[in-house]
């Protein structure tokens, strides 16, 4: 049975930067909980990050510029956040790869684990096209990311995985 990472906060768990969750209501995250599939993390918990903790955006670059090191994620106060940032997403990929993970369930928007568009880096609060910086090492390491938004389609994409997986064994 394939594991499926999700952003903590998706569970209801308040681990946001401002203390909050992002609950997610779905038949689908229903399932996986009773089949012990889910593996919940928040990066940025990982990475050394409090709770709460000022916000942060991707500044002067996109995640993958974050992950090659040259872009930063700033604090809203000004401070550089990006060693945490890098940390949590390494933590989370060192995760994934010890238990064989596939598919990541991502907050969309979160300069860590956005998987279609971030803020701009402004704090004004426009969203730009672009990934988080855990989204954007996960998939350079073959982790396939959905956000929250996205379940349906998670869903078929892990229903493709384990009947592909099905047939090798």
């Amino acid at each position: 049975m394939e594991k499926v990472l999700i952003s903590a906060c998706l569970l209801g768990r308040p681990v946001r930067y401002n203390g909050k969750s992002l609950t997610v209501e779905s038949k689908h995250l229903n399932e996986w909980q009773q089949q012990g599939r889910l593996v919940a993390i928040c990066p940025e918990m990982e990475g050394g990050l409090s709770v709460p903790r000022a916000a942060a955006e991707i500044v002067d670059g996109q995640a993958g510029d974050v992950v090659d090191g040259t872009a930063e994620v700033i604090t809203i106060e000004g401070d550089n956040v990006t060693s945490p940032f890098m940390r949590g997403a390494q933590k989370v990929l060192s995760l994934c790869q010890m238990h064989n993970i596939k598919i990541a369930i991502l907050a969309e928007g979160s300069p860590s684990c956005g998987s279609t568009e971030v803020y701009d880096g402004s704090f004004s609060g426009r969203r730009i096209a672009g990934m988080g910086v855990t989204s954007a090492l996960l998939e350079r390491h073959g982790v396939e990311v959905f956000s929250q938004f996205q379940l349906a389609s998670a869903c078929h994409y892990l229903n493709r995985i384990e009947a592909v997986a099905g047939k090798r064994s």
